[in-house]
């Protein structure tokens, strides 16, 4: 499909890209959390039209063992149909300059740009009455931490959560979680303004890791002995170390943050035994974006997932500033605007 994007979020991935953390190829035409208007189709495609008001989000195959038991985000494909920058069927390009292939195909959209071409896989019609130029994060950074908590933890009402790290996952998680009846959410954040927002979305406290020696001791003050479940966004062992101590017996954290590459879990093999407790790594927040996107969507409308507040917008030509922005923390989720 072609797409006329109209908005885009930047996430971190775009800039682990750019910075080498991510492996991808480079040069690339970047940009996963891409929304829009289709303009024109493939012949087999058959859900989507031209005019549907669209999100998108990542490929996958549709036939491998993990998609065919609805867990795309762990397609055994991921790598080449969303990371490569070409095409997974040939290899070709999707974008050229000058007669010159450029790589591109990134998250099956490359939304860095006026025009996209998808797939129907990772494209999802939304009502036309939503804001569209604001929707894309739902595809990707915004998925990934409401669906870690809804999907991959499965947090119930009555549950209490703690959530290291109050970025646009974070909140998200935060949200989620919220949305679907937590009881008790802690965010343990530094920057002041993010714990008056994770307040605002309705979390019980907040905690400053820069003003307390003791987090663990100051979260299990405030928890009244620790947490059902834990989400670490920051990928920072020793923040994971904390993380994993909070757990209450039968607790399990989820891993959300790129951490560096020689990092090995921080956990006391004893102290997990003790418990009972668990860790695992989480990827596009365990969603099928068919089904849990219009689910956000549905959360929006209703008042229940104000993740616009998270939102902050930027003309498409200041694309560096809104980048420079989202690295010094000023912004929570820059959105470009096309």
């Amino acid at each position: 499909m072609l797409i006329r994007v109209v908005g885009c979020g930047i996430c971190h991935t775009d800039e682990a890209c750019r910075t080498g953390e991510f492996p991808t190829a480079m040069p690339i035409v970047l940009g996963h959390e891409g929304s829009g208007i289709v303009e024109a189709i493939g012949d087999a495609v058959t859900g989507v039209e031209p005019g549907d008001h669209v999100v998108l989000s990542f490929d996958s195959c549709g036939e491998c063992q993990n998609c065919k038991q609805d867990q795309p985000a762990y397609c055994f494909d991921f790598y080449p149909r969303n990371i490569s920058g070409t095409r997974a069927s040939d290899g070709s390009a999707t974008v050229t300059q000058n007669g010159e292939a450029i790589n591109a195909v990134f998250f099956c959209q490359s939304s860095f740009a006026t025009y996209a071409v998808a797939r129907e896989a990772n494209t999802v019609v939304i009502d036309k009455s939503l804001p569209l130029e604001i929707m894309g994060p739902l595809g990707c950074g915004i998925q990934t931490g409401a669906g870690a908590a809804v999907n991959s933890l499965a947090i119930k009402p009555g549950d209490s959560l703690a959530i290291f790290g109050g970025g646009a996952v974070g909140l998200s998680a935060l949200m989620g979680a919220k949305a679907v009846g937590a009881d008790k959410v802690f965010v343990i954040e530094p920057n002041a303004s993010r714990r008056a927002l994770a307040m605002e979305l309705g979390a019980t406290d907040t905690i400053d890791p820069m003003a307390n020696d003791n987090v663990l001791e100051a979260l299990q003050t405030l928890s009244g002995g620790g947490v059902n479940y834990a989400i670490d966004t920051t990928g920072i062992p020793s923040v994971v170390a904390v993380a994993m101590e909070i757990l209450l017996p039968k607790g399990m954290l989820g891993l959300l943050g790129v951490p560096p590459a020689e990092a090995t879990l921080p956990a006391n093999m004893m102290s997990m035994l003790g418990r009972g407790v668990g860790a695992k790594y989480i990827i596009e927040g365990d969603a099928d974006p068919q089904e849990f996107i219009p689910r956000m969507a549905n959360w929006y409308q209703e008042g229940k997932f104000p993740f616009d507040k998270l939102i902050q917008k930027f003309a498409f030509e200041d694309i560096n500033e809104a980048a420079n922005a989202s690295i010094r923390g000023d912004v929570i989720k820059p959105v470009l605007i096309f």
